[in-house]
């Protein structure tokens, strides 16, 4: 199991969610990886200095390139589930079943993993 950041969860961190925050800490201590997109953290990253505690954590999590390869398999995906985000989709490509995905966008979420992965437990922040 992996535990998978959108912007929406980056932000919760960045405003210091307890429920987030507990949840991050119980997956450190049971050492489950942490991913998020590079694209996600791109868009919430403003004053490194102004976000201590988002910078703490992004220490410790898995950052995937949005590359080339990403954008061939994303692009494909916004088109079958005709949305439009790359970044949501990249999140969502991140995702395998048994995952935790923390989203503050659910629905859209719901619709990129319902074309590819089914068993992926949505957690909304």
């Amino acid at each position: 199991m992996t535990v998978v950041l959108d912007a929406g969860a980056l932000i919760a961190i960045d405003r210091r969610d307890r429920a987030v925050g507990a949840m991050l800490r119980i997956a450190q201590q049971q050492h489950v990886a942490v991913r998020s997109s590079g694209g996600a953290v791109a868009q919430v990253w403003r004053d490194g200095a102004r976000q201590a505690n988002l910078a703490r954590v992004l220490s410790g999590v898995d950052v995937a390139a949005l590359d080339l390869a990403a954008a061939k398999r994303i692009g494909p995906l916004l088109g079958a589930t005709e949305t439009s985000d790359a970044i949501d989709g990249h999140v969502a490509q991140l995702a395998n079943a048994g995952d935790h995905l923390v989203t503050s966008d659910a629905e859209d979420m719901r619709r990129l993993l319902g074309n590819r992965v089914r068993d992926v437990t949505i957690l909304t922040v």
